[in-house]
């Protein structure tokens, strides 16, 4: 990295030659020279010598800090790198292509014409309360920041930004209310009332914690009837389930292993939850048949769905004394962090159960006080 010195010139008609030209009453020019991480040579000219060294001097602390951005990357919109982002992320599934399209649409619309660089940590505040206020969930505008934020840090770590707008100090929050818990008659009711055909779609939302395409993706081939046994590994329409963890081997109990058994053999197929006749059931019949059946149970709140059905497995893992770990694995979560965000509030009061320790060895001290032991 240098200051150089060079001449402005131009070219002389009359002869055909560059020839200095007096700008700067001397002809002369500062070239400021570098060479990017990627050994792409950068190069900028100034007026005055002090100019040049000071911008040399930036770009030289910011390829110390890691936050160096070629100038032609500088110049990239928001909408040309979400194009170029898409095209990468392509490859996953269909589905979930989709829903990133519908993000970024929303995104663009706010930032499409901005430089990326451009984007400030109070725009992305400024723009989500925005969405809050247009009457927007909470959930899903908490899902928007998450996508601009993965886009930035993307960008980030390709080299066109210096840094992501998007922190937890921009974030929405999720808003996410408490799940609500069905009690075990509740559950009963529900797999009483709905058709006979899909009862064993609500054993396995409620015993097994399966989600509503993995019920109705889950083949007959799929559960070990005999070392009882369900291992889900792919959706309705055949799709692979998303993760390792979703296809984890979940063991049930024999009683539940029998009860699906008895299922099979009475409607056939080569599903577990049939419509009845044989053939693969859909997610829409399920869930049609929960909304349909649930006014016909006592308490349960118009907004309750199937997938309500795993908090009531995880509130019953929780009240048998299972820790966090087991009720991780067993609802598959990626995390603990993320069984603990939902279901935290279902553990013992950990007050409690902290002055019921200390109480214990304070109770034990004096009982050898009084005794007179040691």
């Amino acid at each position: 990295m240098a200051v150089v010195i060079d001449r402005w010139r131009r070219m002389d008609r009359a002869t055909g030659k560059l020839v200095p030209t007096a700008r700067d009453g001397k002809g002369l020019r500062y070239l400021s020279h570098l060479r990017d991480p990627s050994g792409r040579e950068v190069t900028k000219a100034f007026a005055l010598k002090r100019d040049a060294q000071r911008w040399l001097d930036e770009q030289a602390a910011q390829l110390l800090q890691g936050t160096y951005v070629h100038p032609t990357a500088v110049k990239t919109t928001v909408g040309e790198w979400c194009e170029t982002w898409l095209s990468g992320y392509a490859s996953r599934r269909p589905r979930t292509v989709r829903q990133a399209r519908v993000h970024i649409a929303q995104i663009t619309t706010a930032f499409g014409n901005r430089p990326l660089a451009a984007v400030r940590p109070s725009d992305v505040k400024s723009w989500t309360a925005r969405l809050k206020a247009d009457g927007l969930a909470d959930s899903y505008v908490y899902a928007l920041h998450n996508r601009l934020s993965q886009l930035m840090s993307d960008a980030v770590h390709d080299g066109i930004l210096a840094r992501n707008p998007c922190s937890r100090r921009t974030t929405p929050g999720a808003g996410k209310p408490r799940p609500y818990v069905a009690s075990t008659e509740q559950v009963w009711a529900l797999h009483d009332a709905v058709a006979e055909h899909l009862r064993p779609a609500i054993l396995l939302g409620a015993f097994v914690g399966l989600r509503t395409a993995e019920v109705v993706g889950l083949r007959v081939t799929d559960v070990d009837f005999m070392r009882c046994i369900v291992r889900p590994v792919q959706q309705r329409d055949g799709e692979p389930l998303k993760s390792e963890t979703s296809r984890t081997p979940l063991p049930i109990p024999s009683e539940l292993a029998l009860e699906l058994s008895a299922a099979v053999a009475r409607w056939g197929g080569d599903y577990v939850v049939t419509d009845g006749a044989g053939r693969q059931s859909s997610t829409w019949a399920i869930e049609r048949a929960i909304r349909a059946t649930r006014p016909k149970v006592d308490g349960l709140p118009e907004e309750f769905r199937f997938h309500d059905l795993r908090h009531y497995l995880a509130s019953l893992m929780i009240g048998s004394g299972l820790d966090v770990k087991v009720v991780q694995h067993r609802l598959r979560h990626g995390s603990a962090k993320t069984t603990l965000d939902t279901y935290g509030h279902l553990w013992p009061d950990s007050d409690e159960s902290a002055r019921a320790a200390v109480g214990a060895v304070l109770a034990a001290r004096a009982d050898c006080v009084r005794t007179g032991g040691v």
